[in-house]
């Protein structure tokens, strides 16, 4: 089983949205998914709870009942779990690193969430985990993309392959407790969660020892 925690410490970052969509992607290839959501507001819950299918299964968690809840999560057969972190909170954040098999922390490219993502970076050296920035909610055909990769190499940290674009299946597909490969299985959007959990899977990570069906 590996553990995939989204942590920022800039609200707005994409991150719940982020962490659902691949809860969903993994069900989508044929891993068994759990979500675990540490956000005291709730936002991936209320998520689930919206959500007709059975998976991936959520289950909200206080900060120090994490640990259990991922030996539950191992215990029942779950291939992937993604935990899923509340802005402002460094201790819920330490945490979840320090379980992760991989750290993403989403980023939007603009100066204020570049500069917000040294607090998050400095949380994950200081777990120890490995960790990857993932360009998230950005415009499309814009040149700070490209720039804000650019940036990214300077705090000493590598980047996703794989870009999240500010797509409108992702907002429709939220509020009706679904992704965006699910509302519109033909879309970009869609098309981008899909790639981005391939190119995870695909990576250094041991998931066709760890993870397979």
């Amino acid at each position: 089983m590996l553990v995939f925690s989204t942590i920022s410490q800039k609200g707005g970052a994409g991150k719940t949205t982020l962490a659902c969509s691949l809860a969903v992607a993994a069900e989508r290839a044929g891993l068994s998914a759990v979500l675990v959501d540490l956000d005291p507001q709730g936002t991936a819950s209320k998520w689930g709870e919206l959500r007709e299918a059975d998976t991936p299964v959520v289950t909200a968690a206080a900060t120090d009942r994490l640990v259990p809840v991922i030996e539950a999560a191992r215990n029942a057969g779950a291939a992937i779990v993604v935990v899923d972190t509340p802005p402002h909170s460094a201790d819920a954040a330490l945490a979840a690193a320090r379980v992760a098999d991989l750290v993403l922390i989403p980023c939007r490219p603009s100066a204020a969430d570049l500069h917000a993502i040294g607090a998050s970076i400095e949380l994950v050296r200081d777990a120890g985990s490995p960790a990857l920035v993932i360009l998230n909610a950005c415009p499309v055909r814009n040149p700070l993309t490209g720039q804000a990769l650019e940036t990214i190499t300077g705090y000493g940290i590598d980047a996703a392959e794989i870009v999240v674009h500010q797509r409108i299946d992702h907002v429709h597909a939220f509020t009706v407790g679904q992704s965006a490969a699910e509302i519109s299985p033909r879309s970009k959007a869609g098309a981008e969660i899909e790639q981005l959990f391939a190119w995870l899977r695909q990576g250094s990570l041991p998931f066709d020892q760890e993870t397979s069906p």
